[in-house]
């Protein structure tokens, strides 16, 4: 292990969670996003992340789409109406967002306190013999 892994490991870390975090900002943004019936529903977006294979951190490696059943409101007077009245609403689960909402902090917050503990303990180490 070199001498600066553990902080390339924890950047490699806070980067997913960072596009965790953009991930799931940009579903509850939309949890309101109403499309014509000819256009697909939106559908809440899920990283995928991945250990490298030499160990020295992890990658995003894609980014999925729900596969849960976007639900349908009964709203004649909608102008995106189907032809049976419903309306087809984003599927986001915004419960479920807001969970992984805190998850992904707390995922990101640890990798950046991994970055600034291991900062002081090098700097303290390069003091050393001063």
């Amino acid at each position: 292990m070199g001498t600066f892994d553990t902080l390339n490991i924890a950047a490699s870390g806070a980067g997913v969670g960072k596009t965790w975090i953009d991930a799931i900002a940009h579903n509850i943004a939309n949890v309101n996003t109403i499309r014509p019936p000819e256009e697909e529903p939106f559908r809440s977006k899920i990283v995928i992340a991945a250990a490298r294979t030499d160990g020295s951190g992890v990658d995003v490696v894609g980014i999925d789409e729900t596969r849960q059943e976007p639900p349908k409101a009964y709203d004649p007077t909608h102008p995106y109406a189907d032809e049976d009245g419903n309306v087809t609403r984003a599927a986001v689960d915004l419960a479920g967002q807001m969970a992984d909402l805190i998850a992904a902090q707390r995922s990101y917050q640890a990798n950046l306190s991994v970055i600034r503990s291991g900062r002081e303990a090098y700097e303290a180490a390069m003091r050393i013999g001063q």
